[in-house]
């Protein structure tokens, strides 16, 4: 293992947590927009995480398919939460249909609360590791001089 694998992982889970916590926001700021650009309520989005070989040449490819190889974490897509609306009986609102309902985001607040949570902390166990990185290669560097 060499160390710029390592930063390079832990830089990917960084950037890669980040995106989920933006994520994350913009399901909540939107957790009552009942009318988007593309016609009815917001949809939930998700990141869609896997597991990407850290090596680039053919060589290194070959290798990382070795377990315990170590991988970078890259975002896949961004998917619209598949969970159909939710029907609330607001008859006085403006997007309200005929009976009264207006179809609401798909966002629970406390399933997105948890996941905000689980980010920050993956988030924070990625610095970690990055800084725990960091002082093995300056004690590596002291040891060599």
């Amino acid at each position: 293992m060499n160390f710029l694998d390592a930063l390079n992982t832990t830089s990917s889970g960084l950037s890669a947590q980040r995106l989920r916590m933006n994520l994350v926001s913009g399901n909540l700021a939107n957790i009552n927009t009942t009318r988007t650009p593309e016609g009815g309520p917001y949809q939930r989005k998700e990141a869609v995480f896997a597991a990407q070989p850290v090596g680039r040449s053919f060589r290194d490819m070959l290798n990382s398919q070795i377990p315990g190889e170590m991988s970078e974490v890259k975002v896949v897509r961004i998917i619209d939460d598949p969970r159909p609306a939710i029907s609330k009986y607001e008859p006085h609102h403006p997007d309200a249909d005929e009976n009264g309902y207006v179809a609401m985001p798909n966002i629970n607040l406390m399933e997105e609360m948890v996941n905000m949570m689980s980010a920050s902390q993956s988030y924070e166990a990625n610095v970690t590791a990055a800084d725990a990185t960091k002082k093995m290669a300056l004690k590596a560097l002291e040891i060599g001089s």
